[in-house]
């Protein structure tokens, strides 16, 4: 064990060290943890767009999934927040992890029986119940197992794992369609990968983050909001990524491409689904071994407005090539939004609040990721899935231009440092949280 302080083997010092996360063994564990249980979500999402596909033919199907897993989250998120503040994150999220287990296995069951829609919808209600609780509290867990120094690159690392596995889970999925020709055995994997999360989130010693110890009222249940509110460069950074993925959500559309536009198949769909995530994973690994942004503000705006470009010639292409080059283009581009976001909340947040800013958080984004899975199959039953695109894509740029007209503070965002008194967020009050060194390795 080295001394508390000291820096670990191989590891850059006063230089940009890109492997910095990796070398403590707590957030090791949660990066496995993590990939795995994406692996399984990945597959699944897969799975239940195909299946419906399939069995209904219809686009506002697909987007009734979107739908029934973002009501729960909106409505429970905010208390979800609350709670994680006040109680053992690590305890909320194995509970949360075993309803998704539950559902998992409920799908599993309805698969191989064809049971009726209702019940897939109301597992997938479930799902996102269980998520509404879930990402709250495990967005505390890697502030438990790395220092504030290492963030940016523990939210790289932490992007480039979810993308690997949005990479291989479509790819697997989609030959074990084509295979067996039933989607049974990949939720009954999803509910696998669950229950390895479980064992190594009980290997996590890291440390304890402060809780909360305002009374549960209304008001503390709001604070979260008013956090976001203030911070401007936050709430620029959420409004960007919210509304880009509401308006650009192509991938929701990908069956309908590969069956009807570009008649590539399942296998076909497969490689889409993978698409966007090779050119995160790409553009995680870049980030990682690139210097901290210098105009981190500037750099975002720029790769939101060419995630609307990219999705514009991805609704207007006929050639399948030409298709998953944009989709990995998406990828790309979309991933310098997450890191920065991720960055941001990871920084500029107190720890006794990391709860109810996560739950805000997770609202924009299942709005942005759900609702725009819904959006893209309401849409594209009214005016045709081509159409429903390149709209969302025109929407998208809209949106850009709109924040920054409307945030300054994100035009001007340098890096991605914590403010300080010398260095004060010009748009709004902050907090600083004197954290103590984590020593790598085993604790």
């Amino acid at each position: 064990m080295l001394k508390r302080g000291a820096a670990p083997g191989n590891m850059s010092i006063g230089g940009h060290d890109p492997y910095a996360a990796l070398r403590y063994r707590d957030f090791r564990y949660l990066l496995i943890g993590r990939f795995v249980t994406s692996l399984g979500e990945q597959m699944l999402s897969f799975a239940i767009a195909w299946e419906l596909w399939l069995r209904t033919g219809s686009t506002l199907a697909l987007g009734l999934v979107g739908l029934a897993q973002v009501i729960p989250i909106v409505v429970f998120s905010l208390p979800a927040g609350h709670i994680a503040d006040h109680h053992n994150r690590k305890r909320i999220v194995m509970i949360a992890q075993v309803l998704l287990m539950v559902c998992s296995l409920s799908l599993a069951l309805l698969s191989y029986i064809e049971g009726p829609l209702s019940l897939i919808y109301l597992s997938l209600f479930g799902i996102g119940l269980a998520r509404s609780f879930y990402t709250p509290a495990t967005s505390t867990l890697l502030p438990q197992t790395v220092p504030p120094s290492v963030f940016t690159s523990a939210a790289t690392w932490s992007s480039s794992a979810w993308q690997l596995a949005a990479i291989i889970g479509p790819a697997i999925a989609g030959v074990v369609v084509a295979w067996l020709n039933v989607v049974t055995e990949i939720y009954l994997f999803d509910a696998l990968a669950g229950l390895t999360f479980l064992v190594l989130v009980t290997q996590i010693r890291g440390r304890e983050l402060a809780l909360s110890h305002t009374a549960a009222t209304l008001d503390s249940l709001a604070e979260g909001l008013r956090f976001i509110r203030d911070t401007k460069v936050i709430l620029a950074a959420i409004t960007l990524d919210m509304f880009a993925v509401l308006f650009g959500g192509a991938v929701a559309l990908l069956p309908v491409y590969a069956t009807d536009i570009l008649k590539v198949g399942s296998e076909g769909l497969g490689i889409m689904r993978a698409a966007p995530s090779i050119g995160a994973l790409v553009m995680a690994i870049s980030l990682a071994h690139l210097p901290p942004f210098r105009h981190a503000g500037r750099t975002l705006l720029m790769a939101v407005f060419g995630f609307g470009v990219a999705t514009i010639v991805f609704g207007l292409s006929k050639t399948f090539w030409l298709s998953v080059l944009m989709l990995f283009a998406l990828g790309a581009l979309d991933n310098i939004s997450v890191v920065i976001r991720a960055t941001l909340m990871l920084t500029y947040t107190p720890d006794e609040m990391r709860g109810r800013t996560s739950s805000v958080n997770s609202i924009f984004i299942s709005a942005s990721n759900e609702l725009g899975y819904f959006e893209s199959g309401a849409v594209s039953a009214l005016i045709g899935p081509v159409l429903a695109v390149v709209s969302g894509g025109i929407g998208t740029l809209l949106v850009v231009l709109s924040v920054a007209l409307a945030w300054p503070a994100m035009r001007n965002l340098k890096t991605l440092d914590a403010p300080s008194s010398d260095k004060p967020d010009t748009s709004t009050e902050t907090f600083v949280v004197a954290v103590p060194d984590i020593v790598p390795g085993d604790r």
